[in-house]
């Protein structure tokens, strides 16, 4: 790999043994995926919730802070992905203090290596968003394909460490989506049913994804009768990114790289029916009428001040039955908002428990449900229910006026 002055420096530990580190993770990672330079990126994202990164993981960041504060400093603005434990409401769910300890020592550690806890996976919706063309080095999965898809942005999926290397050092391996071939249309999906609402949306992300089925194939999308909002965007990517590993798609005539056909390459690509069967059949997977629901959760993406609003309105003046319990994620940027608007407390009057900071499948949720007993699960979030299957839950979705009123009636209605 060629290296610039700076970076040559940085490998002979003339900046410090963090950034030595970083630049020769970056190098292993750019030889695995044959790049033959670093590119320098404007911001990092690091996911790094401590059920993910334990014992060991904590270790290794606390060693990285005890060096002298010229050398650990983060190069470029990074932030994190949602945490595991909201340490103002951890003990009701079931989590411990060994959980909230570790929680604590992490974030310790990163706060001496200039790490901003945003603890968010809607950065694109609260902190300073890329812009079409800017390269970034980011690490959730939802955040990545909205970022290459409706800002234009680059990025590939950067692991914990990949993401922390990218921000001590500002460079990734210049690979994958950095490049202008690997973001041309390899599929094309015409739709045929119109989504509406978030839920359709995930939905017609999930069966697009589950056909794409690759990391390295880019869907692209026509046949939309009108322009998704970013929530609507952020449901369709996220449940895109969960059940294809699909990191960029373009929706012709509207993301930014996608006018025509034509500027993708998708003109040459046969075209394949997303069909209303199609949408039904997926849906039908996570039928569960008339059975109890033990919790109902918004979360996966975490859920933006729109959003807030809308649960707020929809649960107004009701409570959620006694048997059942509602978590709402949000992050700490929008739980500020929401809470100086009121949101927060029409949402909890109910009953409901909104959480600061982070999402539901990354907060322990095995354990949670363990100790609460819950087993039924109601979200409205396609990509929640794709990953809770695996943490002991029976999944269902359903839009989000439907699981505020299983919320209350204590079952799928």
């Amino acid at each position: 790999m060629r290296l610039s002055d700076e970076e040559q420096a940085m490998l002979a530990g003339e900046m410090g043994a963090p950034k030595r580190w970083a630049i020769e993770h970056m190098m292993q990672v750019g030889r695995m995926f044959d790049a033959e330079d670093l590119v320098p990126v404007s911001q990092a994202h690091m996911m790094a919730d401590p059920e993910s990164v334990g014992e060991a993981g904590t270790a290794f960041m606390e060693e990285m802070a005890s060096h002298p504060e010229s050398e650990r400093r983060v190069a470029i603005p990074m932030i994190t992905d949602p945490r595991g434990v909201d340490l103002n409401y951890y003990r009701p769910l079931g989590q411990t203090e060994e959980m909230a300890d570790l929680e604590r020592r992490f974030i310790a550690a990163c706060e001496k290596l200039g790490i901003l806890m945003t603890n968010t996976c809607i950065n694109y919706q609260t902190i300073m968003p890329p812009v079409r063309g800017d390269h970034v080095a980011y690490g959730d999965t939802g955040v990545v394909i909205y970022c290459n898809s409706a800002c234009g942005a680059r990025s590939n999926f950067e692991g914990g460490p990949s993401a922390l290397a990218a921000g001590l050092t500002g460079r990734t391996p210049r690979y994958g989506l950095h490049l202008d071939r690997h973001r041309v249309a390899t599929k094309r999906y015409v739709v045929r049913e119109q989504p509406r609402g978030l839920t359709d949306w995930g939905v017609l992300g999930a069966v697009v994804g589950r056909l794409a089925g690759s990391y390295w194939e880019v869907p692209a999308i026509e046949g939309l009768d009108a322009v998704p909002t970013s929530d609507e965007m952020k449901h369709l990517g996220a449940a895109m990114a969960s059940y294809g590993s699909t990191p960029l798609f373009h929706l012709i005539g509207i993301t930014p790289e996608a006018p025509d056909a034509k500027s993708i390459g998708a003109d040459k690509l046969d075209g394949e029916d997303i069909t209303p069967e199609m949408m039904n059949a997926f849906r039908s997977d996570f039928g569960a009428k008339g059975d109890k629901v033990d919790v109902v959760v918004f979360a996966a993406p975490q859920l933006s001040l729109v959003e807030m609003q809308q649960v707020a309105d929809l649960v107004g003046g009701r409570n959620i039955h006694a048997e059942t319990a509602m978590m709402v994620c949000t992050s700490p940027s929008v739980y500020a908002d929401a809470t100086r608007m009121g949101l927060v407390a029409r949402i909890e009057a109910s009953g409901a428990k909104v959480l600061e900071g982070t999402c539901f499948y990354q907060q322990y949720a095995r354990e949670i449900g363990e100790a609460n007993g819950w087993k039924r699960l109601l979200s409205n979030s396609t990509k929640i229910v794709n990953i809770l299957g695996g943490y002991g839950y029976a999944p269902a979705l359903a839009d989000m006026e439907a699981c505020i009123d299983a919320a209350v009636a204590g079952v799928v209605q």
